[in-house]
């Protein structure tokens, strides 16, 4: 399937459902503490797209229940928001998709609530640091094989080892699509498989493991944790390609 090459307005469509995420995940980053539920924050976030007239498209997407992945602790992505209270050194990751217009965005953020180890401080910044590495190498011509591999190395280079199994994805008017982009290299030769090129739309989301890399999904069908049982981490932008290089969607511009 040929990955779709997007025009500058259709990439703007895309920009404005990215922003719906961006500003929904800096609100929640502002306003999530400590003795909140699960639930609480879904509906938190659910409240703030609601507000800025956005469809939250994880709602109901392949049956997911809520418009936000609540993921605390060892649950690295697609946590079902529930009953659980947060407390003082947990980490959260949040991660959000919006529908404007037949348009999507999606974009992820692990955050501490109140004061964390520096144990678990290191831990997200893998995954932000591997993400904002991943999308400073991005460049036309290069081909997706090799941005896996890239990113898998500076995972492991700091300790640590990328979820197998999932992976970040194409976007555009559907919430996933091609191309598929593992944060490690599933297979043969990174030379080998599509290029980048100029108008793709794509979403970056390192997740990071500890010791193991091999998930393990709970019995509610949807939350991620790793085979070691240890806590995670992911983080997600979604940029596109223009003139050579990434720019993020999925961004507030300062």
């Amino acid at each position: 399937m040929a990955i779709p090459l997007r025009k500058p307005n259709e990439i703007e469509k895309l920009r404005a459902a990215s922003l719906a995420v961006a500003k929904t995940l800096k609100y929640l980053e502002q306003n999530v503490k400590a003795g909140m539920t699960l639930k609480e924050v879904n509906a938190m976030g659910e409240k703030f797209l609601a507000d800025l007239n956005v469809r939250p498209s994880f709602k109901g997407l392949y049956g997911f229940p809520a418009g936000v992945c609540t993921s605390l602790n060892e649950v690295i992505i697609h946590g079902i928001p529930d009953d659980t209270v947060l407390k003082e050194g947990d980490i959260l990751g949040l991660d959000i998709g919006s529908e404007i217009d037949g348009w999507y965005g999606d974009a992820a953020i692990t955050m501490p609530i109140g004061k964390i180890s520096k144990e678990d401080e290191d831990l997200i910044a893998c995954a932000k640091d591997s993400l904002y590495y991943a999308i400073s190498i991005i460049k036309e011509g290069m081909r997706f094989k090799e941005l896996s591999l890239e990113i898998e190395k500076f995972i492991v280079n700091r300790g640590y080892q990328p979820l197998v199994k999932f992976c970040g994805h194409g976007i555009g008017k559907k919430p996933h699509g091609e191309p598929e982009i593992p944060n490690y290299l599933e297979s043969g030769n990174p030379k080998a498989g599509p290029k980048i090129k100029n108008g793709m739309v794509f979403c970056i989301e390192p997740m990071i493991c500890q010791k193991m890399r091999e998930p393990v999904i709970l019995e509610n069908d949807w939350d991620v944790v790793s085979e070691d049982g240890l806590r995670g981490s992911h983080y997600e932008h979604t940029v596109a390609v223009i003139d050579g290089k990434a720019v993020i969607l999925s961004q507030i511009e300062e």
